[in-house]
């Protein structure tokens, strides 16, 4: 075994043993996490929160018996993948040892720790980017054809794991048109490539199709309610953060790409930079959507720095671009993990208020960063709805429904009985088994909507009564109330049906 080779070994095994000491054990699983786990059994072609990628991923987990530390472990290994193939393209580009060793610690310590501790599309997103742009660079040096599928199939597994990959695809093209690289477009391989990517995708946009296309719903939505509130200022700033212990690499990058003459033929990657930014700053797009834009520049910066910092006095630079990372580390490991209990974070907010970490897609200031909060009060929801559950005789003309996702989610990953909870939000909405007909109703419902529960929804039932609420008052959840109506007046499953048409109609819209 060579060195170089026990040297990435050392880098991916720290990777894994970095993300599983940064959280806290106080803290469940996320919200999403729950909603992803979920679809593993409801396997389809589309989801109207995300490709299908997650759910096979999600099945995986299941079968390996759907624990945390399986939870864990898959954004972890994308991670770890993402470090494999910017390793892949410094070698690819003749960088030595040292750059091998600068561009790992980039990459290792960044803001890529804090994305693999959750299990979202994102950590995968971000390793098809880096996988992209690295074909991209095999094709350049090699110029065989074979490049161009498998291009296809990484931009096409890449498109079913999450769509914003596409924004990586609009902000090449015009970079290419306008470098020298642009003869590629008359490779006749290139269009049958596309064909094979497009016959790849093709099922997932039949599902998009035959279910009245629920992603530009599902965007129309986003942007009325999340990216209304972000600031393109506030973008361009946050850019620097997530890989600002390798801001200088980044800057090294920029420049060879422009100056350095082994790199004339990539210069293009310097206005794929620009004009994809520029992209996601005209859709107001949040600011971590650009992340996978990164680590091929990280790649390009470390070869070119082993190469000047070879001599003279520029060789004792060369530890100072390896230590910055790990500096910068240090308050990060501090500020942007849920390493530390809820309670710390409360009495220390001034410091978190000032890089933003406060913040919630709503626009205002919480007491935890929201991610965290909504890592609290899953495992109570799940318990209290058990125990209600456990009470109720007949059990198996009893549903379970939920506001939101999430709510759903935790009590289906967490419950002891066998519940099956709902909801008529996100993909819940296609998952109602009315093969049974309910005569008992649990209702989770939030704290700012329970008020009116029992006078919406008491006069259908013979009796109801509150059984519980979540008492972490550090959770996002905090007060969400476990509502009991028993023996019902009214055929359930008719309001259910037509519940599900009006949300259905609405996604339409």
């Amino acid at each position: 075994m060579s060195k170089k080779t026990i040297i990435l070994i050392g880098f991916i095994l720290l990777k894994f043993v970095l993300q599983y000491q940064l959280i806290n054990p106080e803290y469940d699983l996320q919200r999403d996490e729950y909603l992803h786990l979920d679809q593993a059994h409801h396997l389809a072609w589309g989801y109207l929160s995300v490709p299908p990628v997650t759910s096979w991923i999600s099945y995986i987990i299941f079968l390996l018996g759907n624990t945390v530390f399986w939870v864990k472990f898959f954004p972890a290994l994308f991670g770890a993948l993402t470090l494999l193939i910017v390793w892949k393209t410094i070698e690819s580009l003749k960088g030595n040892l040292y750059a091998l060793i600068l561009g790992a610690t980039c990459i290792l310590f960044s803001t890529l720790l804090r994305i693999n501790t959750l299990y979202q599309p994102n950590s995968l997103d971000i390793s098809c980017w880096t996988g992209f742009y690295y074909i991209i660079i095999q094709y350049i040096l090699t110029e065989k054809p074979k490049y161009f599928f498998i291009g296809a199939i990484v931009f096409a597994f890449g498109f079913l794991n999450k769509y914003n990959i596409l924004f990586l695809l609009i902000g090449l093209l015009p970079a290419l048109l306008l470098s020298s690289e642009r003869k590629v477009f008359v490779e006749k391989k290139l269009y049958f490539a596309l064909i094979v990517g497009l016959f790849l995708i093709l099922p997932n946009l039949l599902w998009q199709y035959n279910n009245h296309f629920p992603i530009v719903h599902h965007m129309k939505e986003l942007a009325e309610t999340q990216l209304v509130n972000v600031d393109r200022t506030g973008f361009l700033k946050e850019q620097l953060l997530f890989f600002i212990g390798s801001f200088l690499v980044i800057i090294a990058a920029l420049y060879a790409l422009l100056l350095y003459k082994p790199f004339a033929r990539f210069k293009f990657f310097f206005a794929s930079l620009i004009f994809t930014l520029a992209i996601f700053m005209y859709f107001k797009a949040k600011a971590y959507y650009a992340i996978g834009l990164y680590p091929v520049y990280i790649a390009f910066g470390a070869v070119f720095l082993s190469q000047i910092l070879q001599t003279g006095w520029k060789r004792y630079l060369q530890p100072v671009f390896i230590i910055i990372p790990l500096l910068f580390f240090i308050p990060m490991y501090h500020l942007t993990f849920p390493n530390k209990s809820p309670e710390y974070f409360v009495k220390n907010q001034e410091q978190y208020k000032k890089i933003g970490m406060l913040r919630w897609e709503d626009g205002k200031d919480h007491d935890l960063p929201q991610d965290f909060a909504d890592m609290l009060g899953w495992k109570e929801l799940a318990r209290k709805t058990d125990s209600v559950y456990a009470l109720i005789p007949n059990k198996k003309e009893t549903i379970v429904l939920c506001d939101n996702y999430g709510q759903a989610g935790a009590i289906n990953y967490y419950t002891k009985k066998g519940i099956k909870a709902v909801s008529f939000n996100a993909d819940y909405v296609n998952w109602f088994d009315l093969t049974i007909q309910y005569k008992n109703l649990i209702r989770i419902k939030n704290y700012e909507e329970k008020s009116t529960e029992f006078k919406e929804t008491g006069p259908f039932f013979q009796s109801s009564a509150i059984a519980g609420e979540i008492t972490n008052k550090y959770a996002r959840e905090y007060k969400t109330t476990i509502f009991v109506f028993t023996k019902a007046k009214i055929n359930i499953n008719k309001r259910i049906e037509d519940e599900i048409k009006e949300e259905k109609d609405y996604l339409k819209e």
